[in-house]
């Protein structure tokens, strides 16, 4: 089978490891094995893998940790494992960069669809991006004071630049594309990760979260991203977005 795409896994678990890396490269990947936090902080300084697996729970430097540090240097995407379930460690794991989030005891296919969806997402985004001068929608968006440039994939917000991980900044753009429509979880979610919402899955709902919150909307009583009940999510096109 021809290889596609390196992954690097990160897991202490060693029967784990040697089954899932297994399991991957009969699907056509190359996966390098560290089992350890500091050595694959080490090894990220001299390697780019497209796709990191990430264990949270890991001897010595954790999860949360080293994707923190690799971050600064590290742009592919990041998928998190725990064997908590522990919500904390979900909004941790998303605050810190990554950006998909799996819980332990995780199926084989669906890591495996959670990880190309993710390489999809790259190379979408990849597309885009080269065609970003002539593509109309990669317009800026301007909505009150805030405004959300795709080309230099930056957001302003009253003349200030907030600072956004790559899974927030895409959320946030499609979002306020589409403002004063209220958008299905179910469509974000293949937006996003090019899968189809299981109804459990809350990774979009803690996005969504954090991105209120560098935003500054209220996330009790919002007034830019609005939580239908039943529905999805509603940017509001003419939300003033000053924060009082």
């Amino acid at each position: 089978m021809k290889v596609t795409e390196r992954l690097l896994l990160v897991d202490d678990d060693k029967s784990l490891t040697r089954l899932v890396r297994q399991f991957l490269e009969q699907n056509g990947f190359s996966v390098h094995v560290i089992h350890d936090g500091e050595s694959a902080v080490a090894w990220l300084e001299r390697n780019q893998p497209q796709l990191i697996i990430l264990d949270v729970m890991l001897p010595g430097m954790d999860g949360l940790s080293v994707c923190r540090e690799v971050r600064t240097h590290y742009k592919g995407p990041i998928i998190m494992l725990t064997s908590l379930d522990d919500d904390i460690d979900e909004v941790a794991g998303l605050e810190v960069g990554a950006d998909d989030y799996l819980a332990k005891p995780v199926k084989s296919r669906v890591l495996l669809a959670h990880i190309r969806a993710q390489l999809r997402r790259v190379e979408t985004y990849s597309a885009q991006d080269s065609d970003a001068a002539a593509s109309q929608e990669s317009a800026a968006v301007h909505i009150g004071d805030l405004v959300i440039n795709p080309n230099a994939r930056t957001v302003v917000k009253a003349g200030n630049a907030i600072d956004f991980t790559t899974a927030e900044f895409n959320l946030l753009y499609y979002l306020a594309r589409q403002a004063g429509s209220v958008i299905s979880r179910d469509l974000v979610y293949r937006e996003i990760f090019n899968l189809e919402y299981d109804g459990l899955d809350r990774s979009i709902d803690l996005r969504v979260s954090r991105i209120r919150k560098r935003l500054g909307d209220d996330p009790k009583h919002p007034r830019m991203i609005k939580t239908v009940r039943g529905e999805g999510y509603l940017f509001v096109d003419n939300a003033d977005t000053r924060e009082s």
